[in-house]
């Protein structure tokens, strides 16, 4: 059996040779603009769940720009486990949509808000946000249907508030319930090299609020910053060409 294996198994030289044609072969893959695009600069990514709704909703399509905030393993498919320097390192900024690994799962790509960076103190006292002790600006608006997104009839209404982080960037969040179970929480303080992120459907998501399920987040998890909508489908499959553009 030794021998019959010996016989038929390739040479080192073989092997060798082989490995180098395969190369050469994939030079115009690696270096072809759709390639480098993706691998460098840009990822899509669609939505699947409306934790981020209304901002982004089931069925969008949205670019991620990789090198927002520099370049580690989990910005690239297939890296190392051992890969662990952050190159071209940035800061993300308050407000920002960042997708990222899972703390718990790195498996599992999320997209959150940033609403707490290094130092800061988070908390939520009746469903608004405290950063640092003080109440981050919110102003009402007009109630709309889409009870869908909170688990219910798609034509029951839903509360929604223009939330305005110290930084001027500005958003709408929903509102489900009264008093939901993440709506007063106690203090978080966001340790070094970590974020605090959490969904603008607040009653509807699964974020740094929930310690057990994610926490705070890593910096060496982000994979980029979602800077655009370029596809949108409803729930029938056609296009929503309204939803297209920049994402805030």
């Amino acid at each position: 059996m030794t021998t019959l294996q010996e016989t038929i198994r390739p040479s080192a030289q073989s092997r060798e040779w082989k490995a180098i044609v395969i190369l050469i072969l994939l030079i115009p893959l690696l270096w072809s603009p759709p390639f480098l695009i993706r691998f460098f600069l840009f990822q899509p990514f669609n939505i699947p769940s409306s934790s981020m709704a209304p901002t982004l909703v089931v069925g969008d399509y949205v670019f991620a720009a990789k090198y927002a905030y520099g370049y580690s393993r989990y910005s690239f498919p297939y890296s190392p486990s051992w890969l662990s320097v952050r190159v071209f390192v940035a800061e993300p900024g308050y407000g920002d949509l960042v997708v990222f690994r899972s703390p718990k799962d790195t498996s599992v790509d999320y997209i959150k808000r940033v609403v707490g960076l290094p130092g800061d103190r988070i908390q939520m006292q009746l469903g608004q946000l405290i950063l640092n002790d003080r109440a981050v600006t919110r102003v009402p608006l007009k109630d709309t249907p889409g009870g869908s997104v909170c688990g219910g009839d798609a034509g029951a209404k839903v509360k929604r508030w223009r939330e305005t982080l110290p930084n001027g960037t500005s958003y709408v969040t929903y509102d489900c319930i009264d008093n939901g179970f993440y709506d007063n929480t106690n203090v978080y303080t966001v340790p070094p090299g970590h974020l605090f992120v959490l969904g603008d459907n607040r009653d509807n998501s699964s974020d740094s609020r929930a310690m057990k399920a994610m926490g705070f987040v890593p910096m060496d998890n982000l994979v980029g910053r979602v800077t655009r909508i370029f596809w949108s489908l409803n729930a029938d499959g056609e296009p929503r060409f309204e939803r297209l553009g920049k994402v805030q």
